[in-house]
This record gives structure tokens, C-alpha cells and sequence, in this order.
């Protein structure tokens, strides 16, 4: 028995292609806006507060992090618009687009508690909800398309090696 949401959309339910670029321009959207709010807030090393802190053995050096999630919030948006593609309409998606859109909320309240208002521990078990949240995404971005899962693999691995730094800041301060 075949999984209904990785069946083809029929030729007769394709949507129109105005709907998909308005999709993909608000699933695009909703992720730069996301990066954008972090950023205000995460400013690193300029940070007195966090310049101070003892980090983790491999904590990188700050541009790292300026290069690494904006390529990994493109793969998160291109994944989302793979979803959206593969699965026909929006009931099929429903599920993976709404943890997708769901996910970004402790993606951004972790930058608030961590930087902003200096709440380490409360960032880690934010981390915590995130990462379930992220898994639960990729399961189900897997139901619709294997390939839009497999973009969240490094979002995955990049959000587990913040929860360890994360968790060093909490435990060694």
C-alpha cells in the first residue's frame, strides 16, 4: 500500500502556478523574517555578556555562525516549497508546512532568551522544544518528499551542536 501524500497529483488538481510562487514567496518570507528578527539579537562576541561567558571546547568563531544559518534557513525554505510542491494541495500538507511554520517560533525565541535577555537555560530547554519540533518536520517533510527531508539534515546537526553549546554555557557559568 502506497503512502496517499507521496502519490502524484493527478494533471487535473494541478494548481495554478500563481498559488505556488505565492507558497513559496510566503514560506521564504516567513523564514527570512525569522532570520532577520534572530539577528537583531544575536550579535555574538559584541555582546559584553557573552564575550564574558566560558564556552564550549569547538565553539566556533562568530562569522561561523554568520555563514552557516543563512545557508541553512535557504535549505529549510527550499525544503518547505519541495513539500508544497510534491503533495498537491494544501490539506496534504498541512501537517509538514504547519510543523514548518510552527518550528520557526522556538527557532526565534531562542535568539530572544540566549542574547537578548541573557536566559541561557531557558534557551536550552527552548533548544529542546525546537529539536523535537525539527525531527517531527522532517518526518513529516519525508512523507511528502525524501529529498525536501534530507535538506534538514544539517538544520538537524547544526541544531544539536547548539544544544551543546547551549547546555556548556548553562552548566559552566
Amino acid at each position: 500500500m502506497t503512502d496517499p501524500a507521496m502519490t502524484p497529483v493527478p494533471a487535473e488538481n494541478a494548481r495554478p502556478v500563481e498559488l505556488t510562487v505565492l507558497v513559496c514567496s510566503g514560506i521564504i518570507a516567513a523564514t527570512a523574517l525569522t532570520a532577520a528578527l534572530g539577528g537583531l539579537v544575536a550579535t555574538g562576541e559584541a555582546d559584553p555578556w557573552y564575550a564574558a561567558l566560558n564556552k564550549a571546547p569547538g565553539n566556533p568563531p562568530g562569522f561561523v555562525f554568520g555563514l552557516v544559518w543563512p545557508a541553512l534557513y535557504a535549505l529549510m525554505a527550499i525544503g518547505a516549497c519541495l513539500v508544497w510542491q510534491s503533495a498537491g494541495n494544501w490539506k496534504r500538507t498541512d501537517g509538514a508546512l504547519g510543523l514548518f511554520f510552527l518550528q520557526l517560533v522556538p527557532n526565534l525565541a531562542w535568539s530572544w532568551l540566549f542574547f537578548g535577555l541573557h536566559q541561557p537555560l531557558l534557551a536550552l530547554i527552548d533548544m529542546a522544544i525546537l529539536l523535537v519540533m525539527a525531527v517531527l518536520m522532517v518526518r513529516e517533510f519525508h512523507r511528502h518528499n525524501p529529498l525536501a527531508a534530507m535538506l534538514q539534515y544539517p538544520y538537524l546537526a547544526w541544531l544539536a551542536f547548539a544544544a551543546y553549546l547551549n547546555a556548556w554555557v548553562v552548566f559552566a557559568n
